[in-house]
This record gives C-alpha cells, sequence and structure tokens, in this order.
C-alpha cells in the first residue's frame, strides 16, 4: 500500500547533507526537475520583488529575502521532517518509535510544488512556492503531470492507493487505477481546513499500526472518528469519517 500526501506551504529551516537530485524518486524526472530548478533560482537571481512576492506568496520584502537563495547548493532534512503544516503537525513524525518512522520512509509519497512525486525519507533543502503559481512560464502542476503521471502509474501498479491529498493535487496525479480517500465530516457538514489535521491523525496511526491494505484500514480504530458511509464511484472509494468530538 502506497500513501499520497500533500506538501505543506510552510517548511523547516536547516539540514546536515548536500542536495543530490539524483536520489530523488524516479531518477528519469531528473532532467526536468533540473530543468524547473534553474528557472526557479534564475527568477530568484533576478531579484523582481514583485515576481517573488507573487511567486512565494508573500509580502514582505524581509521574507521575501530569507528565500532568496540558491537551493540547490543547502543543505538538506528528509521531506517528511521540512514540510511542518497542520497535517505535519498532528502526524508528529519526530515522535514516532522507529518501526512507524520507517513505515512512513517507506510508504508515502509527497507531492512537491518545486520537485514533484517524491518519497517522504528524500534529502530535499527548504524552498519557498505558493501552490497554483507559476515558475516563470511554467505552471509546475501540469509540467509534472506531463512527466511523471505515467512514471507514477507504473510505480503504483502493483499497490494499493490511499490518496490524502487535497485536490489540488490531482492536477499532478490521479490514478487510474481504484484508489481511496476520505472525507471528513461535523455535525452533518464537510470540514475543510481541519481536513489538514485529520489526515495527520490518520497516517499517524496508520504508521503506528503498520497497515499494509485498505481493508486493514477500514478496521484500524481511531480515537475521535467513526465511519459514517463508504462511497464508491467508478474508480474512486471515498471513506467518510464522522468527527465523534
Amino acid at each position: 500500500m502506497k500513501i499520497l500526501l500533500a506538501p505543506s506551504e510552510t517548511k523547516k529551516s536547516g539540514g546536515e547533507l548536500p542536495f543530490n537530485p539524483n536520489t530523488l524518486l524516479f531518477k528519469e524526472l531528473t532532467p526536468y526537475r533540473m530543468k524547473l530548478l534553474h528557472t526557479y533560482i534564475n527568477i530568484l537571481q533576478q531579484g523582481d520583488m514583485q515576481v517573488l512576492s507573487k511567486m512565494f506568496g508573500i509580502k514582505k520584502e524581509a521574507d521575501i529575502l530569507k528565500h532568496k537563495k540558491d537551493i540547490i547548493h543547502e543543505l538538506t532534512m528528509k521531506a517528511i521532517e521540512r514540510y511542518t503544516g497542520v497535517a505535519f503537525d498532528y502526524l508528529g513524525y519526530e515522535k514516532l518509535d522507529n518501526d512507524a518512522q520507517a513505515y512512513i520512509d517507506n510508504h508515502v509519497i509527497l507531492f512537491s510544488n518545486l520537485f514533484g512525486p517524491i518519497r517522504s525519507s528524500d534529502l530535499i533543502p527548504e524552498y519557498k512556492l505558493k501552490q497554483g503559481e507559476a515558475v516563470g512560464d511554467i505552471k509546475p502542476e501540469k509540467f509534472y503531470h506531463e512527466h511523471s503521471a505515467a512514471l507514477m502509474e507504473e510505480y503504483l501498479a502493483q499497490e494499493e492507493i490511499l490518496d490524502l491529498r487535497a485536490g489540488f493535487y490531482d492536477k499532478f496525479y490521479k490514478p487510474t487505477k481504484p484508489y481511496t480517500t476520505l472525507k471528513f465530516i461535523k455535525d452533518g457538514k464537510v470540514v475543510s481546513h481541519w481536513a489538514k489535521a485529520y489526515r495527520g491523525i490518520v497516517l499517524r496511526e496508520i504508521a503506528k499500526a503498520g497497515v499494509t491494505s485498505i481493508e486493514a484500514f477500514m478496521k484500524l480504530p481511531i480515537e475521535g472518528l467513526s465511519i459514517h458511509e463508504i462511497q464508491t464511484k467508478k474508480n474512486k472509494t471515498e471513506i467518510i469519517y464522522n468527527i465523534d468530538k
């Protein structure tokens, strides 16, 4: 079973090892990643604050300048540790035991707006790129769909898929084989922002239990959640959880 996860706008700084794009998932993607990275770095070097503000999704000049660096030569850390948004906070990777961390390293695929599909254990530098923003004339979601969707299909051919991503990331890759997604409701209403937190909670419990199939996942008790309904339409099965507290 493989689990697809969206990245986060916010990231931890620092790292230990140099960046090597050849170590990321799919070596075949390296030339395309480097094309996007070089375009990104050229824009940073040009230093147009209005362009950088839009690309980064931030307004303060001091904040923009923090991210104006040659990321190819920055130090790296695991992608799952680099991202620090709501889902990652609730996952709490660093607090998990070695077995649960190894599970996440081996089962979770992240969809970076800059690097495309990567393993959660892949080593990446800190970067800033707002979801949905172009890098020069390149739209990352279209770019990576064109160059990596077929690779993802082959990679996941023998795997069950649990898709925990936000809908935007379907633009990078949408499975053509059967896959499972989640929805969370409270008091009869769909939860949107806090769905990120519950995705993190669900992933944490999956990792702690070492779940290896969708069937086993459906039987997994998760505190504060109960299965309200399961809907299947075409190749998509959606598990709808009630938030009980």
